[in-house]
């Protein structure tokens, strides 16, 4: 072997040997990298991974919670009565369009109209022309002012019935109709071209249209939106599934109906079965992003109560999206609301807001309000005001204080009902009894005072002579209010008003009470003049349910009662809690109870009040005309607040109620408004209840 041979093959194999060491460091490093990769996947970057991880193969969603239902009582015997939903949740279509997609926008945009908005319209204008022929007649009864009382009476009669004359005339008529379809065609095209800015927006893939359709009106949307070929179908014949409609052709066979540009989610909303019965007492829930929260009344009080709280799921997918519920899953049981029973009586609570609602527009009143009451108990039986509103379609209100309760919100000065007050304080002291005189003149001179404070019917009567304390709450005289004030000093007479609750919530479970307005009557040093015009009802202010709580506690032995609405609470775990009648004080002794009911008994009988009697049964009550000071300046305006409160029967009252118009316009006095109306509601509650009669 030659030498040169001997070196190449050393030269081989020492080669050989660099490129094997030179591949086991390759994978050597490989494998350094791979497991610090895995250490820093593993341990140093774990969180921030298994988060990612989660988020391809975890499904989370919140789960809402059902909103608690609002129930009322239907049917006379409290014990085995049937409940009735008056606020619960129902299946409404959200309807949105997608402009790039829609065609014929103008016909889609008027259907919309027609559905949406043209009977609204048409109502709003007619609001809109009423209030302007009610505003012409008050500037001309306003020009009235300078006149004296009787001739601007008279005036005021002559100025009404020409007015009303006016109104049924075919002149005024045709003019009407006339202003009212031009009216109409200019809200209309202000309407048509919003909804054509939504629809003409051809970049924008979605915009809403209309929330909470029902599905009647849906389906017929629908058919609408078909034109031609929508003409044979029948709204029986559409089912709506999984935010679609479908043709059903036969029991198997049904058929999608597209419509382009145009869709809809069906969703839960609040619903409420009566419609504006009692609104502003339920009140109402509004949409903020996907929560549905309570506003004003039993909805806004018990908001919390009745929303429930979140649940919560968290699921496995699978490679092909399939939710994998047996594998990583979390899971948080959403806690529905609670449902709350009132003690509301359905037949009694719809009978009250019908004739509260004619009788207001029979009377041309602006508004009004009745209450009802167990005075034993406290429970409100009925509440009821106009105008109203239909909480369905709360957001049509372009004024928000109709969303407020008048019974608790609404503060005014209660005229010559509270003299049944001021009795009743001056006979619990022992200072007067039905029977106890005073020499009426007929008007009064306070101290402080430069002007004599007369009775409403002094220009025509004078003074009433000797007269004792029946005939000061049946004639309803000032002087006699201020002499039964004055027997027990005016500091003894404003402890007896707070003690029966005024200037003070009553804590009814409603949003928005006010406290009324006593402060002339709780200062250091009480001004005469301010206890004298209080012993009648004016100077002060309180709400219509501290009004009846008060008669209430006169109806019931002389006991103040707490108002309550809620009768009990259900919870989601089957739990309930109860709502006990809560005595509040005793205010005036049982004696004084029996000897103001039974005088009050004597003015439905013998006074001004004898339209508020229901035959076979005694009934206490008095009226109050009260009138309203302006608002920009001291004195009073010509407006008045027709009252009347009562109970029946006298010896064991089934109800205590108040019946309040404000200025109606076709009467003076609250005998001829308030009290037929009280008599009407009485003698249906008590045949309602099959109250014997006991006279």
């Amino acid at each position: 072997m030659k030498f040169w041979q001997g070196g190449k093959k050393q030269n081989s194999a020492k080669n050989y040997n660099n490129r094997i060491n030179f591949t086991i460091a390759i994978i050597f490093i490989f494998a350094a990298v791979i497991l610090y990769r895995l250490y820093y996947l593993q341990i140093k970057e774990y969180d921030l991974f298994i988060v990612k991880a989660d988020s391809q193969h975890l499904s989370s969603g919140i789960l809402a919670p059902v909103r608690g239902k609002i129930f009322i009582q239907d049917g006379f015997d409290e014990k085995n009565s049937q409940l009735y939903p008056i606020a619960t949740n129902k299946k409404f279509a959200l309807l949105y369009a997608v402009p790039k997609d829609v065609k014929e926008s103008v016909k889609v945009a008027e259907i919309f109209y027609i559905f949406f908005d043209k009977e609204n319209t048409a109502e709003e204008v007619d609001e809109f022309l009423d209030k302007n022929n009610k505003d012409k007649l008050e500037n001309d009864l306003r020009a009235l002012e300078i006149l004296p009382a009787e001739a601007r009476e008279e005036k005021k009669i002559a100025i009404n019935k020409k007015y009303e004359e006016y109104c049924k005339s075919p002149e005024y008529k045709e003019i009407r109709n006339i202003r009212r379809e031009a009216e109409i065609n200019l809200r209309k095209d202000v309407i048509m071209e919003k909804y054509l800015q939504k629809l003409n927006k051809k970049n924008d893939p979605y915009e809403p249209i209309q929330k909470k359709v029902d599905e009647d009106e849906l389906k017929n949307i629908y058919i609408s939106l078909l034109g031609d070929k929508g003409k044979n179908l029948s709204p029986d014949k559409l089912i709506i599934k999984e935010d679609n409609i479908f043709e059903q052709n036969s029991e198997t066979d049904a058929v999608k109906i597209i419509i382009d540009g145009i869709g809809f989610v069906m969703r839960n909303y609040r619903f409420y079965p009566e419609n504006n019965i009692g609104s502003q007492m339920i009140g109402f829930v509004s949409i903020a992003g996907d929560e549905d929260r309570g506003q004003y009344g039993l909805e806004g009080f018990f908001d919390n109560e009745l929303y429930g709280e979140f649940g919560s799921i968290k699921t496995g997918r699978g490679a092909s999206g399939d939710l994998i519920i047996i594998n990583e899953r979390e899971y948080t049981k959403a806690i529905n609301g609670n449902d709350i029973i009132l003690t509301i009586n359905r037949a009694i609570q719809y009978t009250v807001c019908q004739k509260l609602n004619s009788t207001a527009l029979r009377h041309g009143a602006d508004s009004g309000s009745i209450i009802i009451i167990n005075p034993k108990t406290g429970a409100i039986l009925a509440m009821c005001s106009w105008p109203d509103y239909d909480p369905n379609n709360f957001s049509n209100e372009s004024d928000i204080n109709i969303f407020n309760n008048p019974v608790i919100f609404e503060q005014y000065e209660p005229g010559s009902i509270f003299k049944g007050i001021t009795m009743a304080a001056a006979i619990d002291q022992g200072k007067l009894e039905p029977d106890s005189t005073y020499d009426d003149k007929g008007s009064i001179l306070i101290e402080g005072w430069p002007k004599p404070i007369k009775n409403s019917d002094y220009e025509t009567h004078g003074g009433h002579g000797v007269t004792d304390m029946n005939e000061v709450l049946t004639q309803s005289l000032n002087t006699g209010a201020i002499f039964a004030m004055n027997k027990i000093t005016p500091e003894v007479f404003a402890q007896y008003v707070k003690n029966f609750g005024f200037g003070e919530k009553t804590g009814i479970e409603l949003e928005t009470e006010n406290f009324g307005n006593i402060g002339n009557l709780t200062a250091n040093k009480i001004k005469p003049i301010d206890a004298a015009t209080a012993s009648f009802g004016q100077g002060i202010s309180v709400t219509p349910l501290q009004m009846i709580m008060a008669y209430g506690a006169i109806a019931n032995g002389g006991i103040l009662m707490k108002p309550y609405l809620v009768k009990e609470i259900l919870y989601a775990d089957g739990t309930k809690i109860e709502t006990q009648p809560q005595e509040i004080r005793r205010v005036i002794s049982e004696r004084a109870s029996v000897l103001v009911s039974g005088m009050l008994v004597n003015v439905v009988d013998n006074g001004h009040t004898k339209r508020a009697a229901v035959k076979g049964y005694y009934v206490a009550g008095k009226t109050g005309t009260a009138q309203v000071p302006f608002k920009d300046k001291r004195g009073y305006s010509d407006k008045t607040i027709h009252t009347f409160v009562g109970f029946a029967p006298v010896e064991d009252p089934k109800f205590a109620m108040l019946v309040k118009l404000n200025d109606p316009k076709d009467a003076t006095f609250a005998e001829s408004t308030s009290a037929p109306l009280f008599s009407e509601l009485a003698e249906f509650i008590l045949d309602y209840y099959q109250v014997s009669k006991d006279r």
